[in-house]
C-alpha cells in the first residue's frame, strides 16, 4: 500500500524512493494540497523542465536550443532581440546561433540597407526539428500526465500548463513597456 493513494496498492514502479514519481490520491484535503503547492510550485517547474530537456535529448536538442529555435519560429529576428526574449547575453545566443548554424536549423541573412545588422531564420531543417522536439516533448508530458490516474486529469494538467503561455507573454509586454 502506498500512504499517499489513499489506501490504494501503488502503480507498478511508482513509490517514494528516490527517482521515482510519487502518485497522490485525489482526496487530497485543501489543507494538504496548500502544503503540496505553497512548497512545490517553482520546485515541481524545475523537475517539469527537466522532463522536458529529457524529451529533447532524444531528438539531440538542448533546452536552450529548443527555446531558440522556438523563438525564431515564430519569425526571424536579430540576434540582440533574441537575447532580449531569453533574458540572456548577447554571447550566450551567438554560441547558440553558431550551433544551429552549424546543423543547418538556422540561417543569417544580412538585413537589406543594413549591412552590418543579420536576420536569423530558421531553416526547413530547422523547422522538421522543431516539428519533432515538439513531439517528443508532448509525447513525454502526456506520458507523465496520464500517471496522475483519470484521463481527464491528465488532460486538464496538460491544459494548464498550455494555459501558462498567454499570461507569459502579457507579463513579458507588461515588463517591457515599463522600460525606459
Amino acid at each position: 500500500m502506498n500512504p499517499t493513494s489513499g489506501g490504494r496498492p501503488a502503480a507498478p514502479g511508482v513509490g517514494a524512493t528516490r527517482g521515482q514519481l510519487i502518485r497522490y490520491s485525489n482526496s487530497v484535503t485543501a489543507e494538504q494540497h496548500g502544503v503540496l503547492t505553497s512548497r512545490g510550485t517553482g520546485r515541481t517547474i524545475a523537475w517539469l523542465a527537466k522532463q522536458v530537456e529529457l524529451g529533447l535529448a532524444s531528438v539531440d536538442l538542448s533546452l536552450p536550443q529548443y527555446r531558440v529555435l522556438g523563438l525564431l519560429n515564430e519569425g526571424s529576428s536579430v540576434s540582440s532581440a533574441v537575447a532580449e526574449q531569453l533574458a540572456v547575453r548577447p554571447p550566450s545566443v551567438t554560441a547558440l546561433i553558431d550551433g544551429l548554424v552549424a546543423r543547418g536549423l538556422v540561417d543569417r541573412r544580412t538585413i537589406e540597407g543594413d549591412r552590418r545588422r543579420i536576420s536569423l531564420g530558421v531553416t526547413d531543417e530547422g523547422r522538421r526539428m522543431i516539428a519533432a522536439a515538439d513531439a517528443a516533448v508532448d509525447t513525454r508530458m502526456a506520458d507523465i500526465a496520464r500517471m496522475l490516474g483519470d484521463e481527464d486529469d491528465g488532460a486538464g494538467a496538460l491544459a494548464d500548463i498550455a494555459r501558462w503561455l498567454p499570461a507569459l507573454r502579457s507579463y513579458l509586454r507588461a515588463c517591457q513597456a515599463e522600460r525606459p
